[in-house]
């Protein structure tokens, strides 16, 4: 998991280096050129596509950081002209000789000696294609959501799920739409929880049926990995709830996206208080701040009223003042909770075939977390 973070941050560093527009000039007068025009001809179409294709080479073949991110950065900048008149004529263009060259520049990638080099390259054009934000180029992503590297899987993910890929698909109600959604579902078992954070935003604001069972489906896993006691990456939780509680308002599933909120707020107060003497301060505070933020968040929203019982229990670490409003919330044996008869929800049924009130316990940590082994 470290190597594979380790990994995943320096290839941020592509995106965060900044350069100056006149980096290269001589190899770019000719596109600028290009660019400044108010009408574009067959010869304008060919230097836009001998541009690109230079553009795709020399990042498949880049050796260090910096020439990357001048690469990368000199060709997002000339991804658009100056002129309106020209605008649809040039982007038009640009795209379709994106995509044939991006396409080859994958194959060349491919060829590369090492496996290290060729990961490198591969991470580096999908930045390139979550850069351009063009759903028309969402298939040269789709190609890899399913790669056993992290790192590709995440710039993957990022490609085809960045605000600017969901806002056109929403506005232009594209097939891609579903299909990445679909082949997302098919992936987060498979997916660290970076990965997932990103599943998590796009189910939330993609406009298709299969975005809140996306967002169903991560929060049923991150239940039963606290039912499990592996839990990590805490920040995740509190991007499912928010998004959970977003659903709320325009699902026509809301009981069962209220029972998902319930459960899985449940789980974190629960893992606060029967890990409270097993945890690390690192991971009570990230549980501390999940549900603060949630209470802050969404439970404010859904009651209608500022909510701070929560934070004020959790510093002055007064555990039953957290386990009373976990019942007033969330409900116990003897109550359903507030939320719950607000929003409409139970947590299924008894064994005698009755409406359950009250969320799961969680069960409580294994031995070896206990003793530390």
């Amino acid at each position: 998991m470290k190597k594979w973070r380790m990994f995943f941050f320096t290839s941020i560093v592509v995106l965060s280096l900044t350069v100056t527009t006149d980096l290269h000039a001589a190899d770019t007068w000719e596109i600028d050129r290009v660019r400044s025009k108010e009408v574009l001809g067959s010869e304008d179409f060919e230097i836009i596509d001998e541009y690109v294709a230079k553009c795709v080479r020399e990042l498949v073949t880049a050796s260090d950081l910096t020439s990357t991110a001048k690469i990368s950065t000199l060709f997002l900048s000339r991804s658009v002209t100056e002129e309106e008149s020209a605008s649809a004529q040039y982007t038009e263009q640009f795209l379709e000789a994106a995509h044939k060259h991006l396409a080859t520049g994958f194959e060349l990638a491919a060829k590369l000696e090492t496996e290290k080099h060729q990961s490198i390259a591969v991470v580096n054009l999908l930045i390139l294609i979550d850069g351009l934000k063009e759903v028309r180029l969402a298939d040269l992503a789709i190609a890899r959501l399913d790669d056993d590297s992290m790192v590709i899987r995440y710039w993957a993910v990022h490609a085809v799920t960045n605000p600017g890929i969901i806002a056109k698909l929403n506005s232009e109600k594209t097939k891609p739409a579903s299909e990445i959604t679909v082949k997302l579902l098919q992936l987060v078992e498979s997916s660290s929880d970076e990965i997932l954070v990103l599943m998590s935003r796009f189910a939330v604001g993609i406009d298709v049926r299969e975005g809140e069972e996306l967002l169903l489906k991560i929060a049923n896993l991150r239940i039963s990995k606290y039912a499990n006691w592996d839990v990590e990456y805490e920040h995740l939780d509190s991007v499912v709830l928010n998004g959970l509680c977003d659903k709320l308002a325009s699902s026509p599933n809301g009981a069962t996206v209220g029972r998902s909120f319930g459960r899985l707020y449940s789980c974190v107060i629960q893992r606060y208080v029967k890990g409270r003497n097993i945890l690390s301060a690192a991971q009570k505070g990230k549980l501390a701040s999940v549900l603060t933020e949630i209470e802050r968040s969404c439970v404010s929203r859904i009651l209608e009223k500022p909510q701070a019982t929560i934070k004020r229990a959790l510093e002055h670490e007064d555990i039953t003042s957290l386990l009373l409003e976990h019942s007033r919330l969330l409900g116990d044996q003897t109550r359903a909770g507030q939320l719950a008869e607000k929003l409409g929800f139970d947590y299924g049924t008894n064994a005698d075939g009755s409406r359950r009130i009250e969320p799961p316990g969680l069960p409580d940590p294994p031995e070896e977390l206990i003793s530390g082994d």
